[in-house]
């Protein structure tokens, strides 16, 4: 008796999650910048979620909710990455100051059908994604690249609006800096963008 309750629980929690898997692994590659890391938090994440399916099944808007657990998860993850480069001196490839899980970003170009010159572009603009603070990435890569508004996101990331739309225009700046100097195009559609 105790095995069907528990497989019957299993296949609860996973018909809550399995239609966010792909959005948390998309999310998580966007804040790590590498698959393997990306891989490692979304398993994390449901690992230490499969506990708490009751509280699952009770959440309104799951998706938002997920992203934010998901969030706090790669935060968690980042200081304690970051605590123990102080100790060790340098990051797990052994550079001295190097920032953690930014500076070896995986490159997502599928292959020749998709062209040099979008290649190119891609990994380089996930690269300067890369060198983003995290703060200022998350808001970057959930709002202009998956759509949330900054309502949405003051929930999610746990930030007043202001200091959001702050951030957003800073991460911006930062961004375009990256790819080029201030006169360089928007890397994100501005009519792709939803609720400023």
């Amino acid at each position: 008796m105790t095995g069907t309750r528990g497989r019957t629980r299993g296949a609860d929690f996973e018909a809550l999650v399995r239609p966010h898997v792909d959005h948390l692994y998309r999310m998580a590659f966007r804040f790590t910048g590498r698959r393997e890391d990306a891989e490692d938090l979304v398993q994390e994440l449901l690992v230490k979620l499969y506990p708490r399916r009751e509280e699952l099944a009770a959440v309104e808007q799951l998706r938002p909710w997920l992203t934010r657990v998901l969030y706090r998860q790669f935060v968690d993850d980042y200081r304690k990455r970051s605590r123990m480069q102080l100790v060790s001196g340098g990051d797990e490839h052994g550079e001295p100051g190097a920032d953690p899980g930014f500076d070896h970003l995986a490159s997502e170009d599928p292959g020749p059908e998709t062209g040099a010159g979008a290649g190119f572009a891609r990994e380089r603009l996930q690269q300067a994604l890369g060198r983003l603070s995290r703060e200022h990435r998350a808001v970057l890569v959930l709002h202009d690249v998956e759509g949330y508004t900054l309502v949405e996101l003051s929930e999610i990331l746990e930030v007043p609006t202001g200091t959001l739309k702050s951030r957003l225009h800073r991460a911006r700046a930062r961004l375009r800096e990256l790819l080029g100097g201030s006169g360089a195009a928007e890397p994100f559609a501005a009519d792709s963008r939803v609720g400023e």
